[in-house]
């Protein structure tokens, strides 16, 4: 793990737009690639819930609603640091019914016990200071038989390369710099589910290696 930032979550994603996601669909032609080929293969591993769903680090709440429709949830709650995007979300898709946004942290999660069907984390954990943490909470809140899905970079070489030319010199990327606060390279994410006490069900890297999904199941 690399060592944490003395920066709040706030401070280290202050400088990233509101509507981030939102905006990259419409005017960035590799971020719009990106995406489509995560929520393509999210999509895959989400099964259908009668309960209601957790998508931390929600955002403006585009991935929220690819997990409200591939879970058919009867509620979903995104939770994101940034109350700039709580509120872009919580205005853009107020027709949305099922689905609300709040200001939260990951590492101390106000719900209790056993609340959620299935909680959701795409592309979060990066960016946490304590991932056992995290973890814990999500292991608390899920329902027993309750499935949680984790994406994270890979923190591969290739991954490191297209990182550091995004940070670097793609226009739009410098927003990005110092987010990353934790790695889970050498497939660490798996090995910190098991410690956590999950039973993996599904474990694969996609988009040439770079990105790493993980899927678990509370027992």
């Amino acid at each position: 793990m690399k060592a944490k930032s003395e920066k709040s979550a706030f401070e280290l994603h202050k400088k990233v737009p509101p509507n981030w996601y939102y905006q990259s669909l419409k005017v960035d032609p590799f971020q719009k690639f990106w995406h489509k080929r995560r929520f393509e293969e999210v999509t895959k591993v989400l099964e259908k819930v009668n309960g209601e769903v957790l998508d931390m680090g929600c955002a403006d709440g585009m991935f929220s609603k690819v997990i409200l429709d591939g879970t058919g949830a009867k509620k979903l709650i995104g939770i994101d640091v940034l109350k700039s995007s709580v509120n872009w979300a919580n205005k853009h898709w107020k027709k949305q019914i099922k689905m609300t946004f709040k200001v939260g942290d990951a590492h101390n999660l106000k719900y209790k016990n056993n609340t959620f069907s299935a909680v959701f984390a795409m592309e979060v954990l990066e960016h946490v200071h304590e991932p056992v943490k995290v973890f814990k909470e999500v292991k608390r809140i899920l329902k027993k038989g309750g499935y949680a899905v984790f994406l994270v970079p890979s923190d591969s070489n290739l991954f490191q390369i297209v990182w550091f030319l995004w940070l670097h010199f793609y226009p739009r990327g410098w927003v990005w710099k110092e987010t990353h606060i934790q790695t889970y390279r050498n497939n660490e994410l798996p090995k910190m589910c098991k410690k956590a006490g999950f039973r993996i069900e599904i474990d694969r890297k996609f988009n040439l290696g770079m990105l790493h999904l993980v899927k678990v199941r509370k027992v």
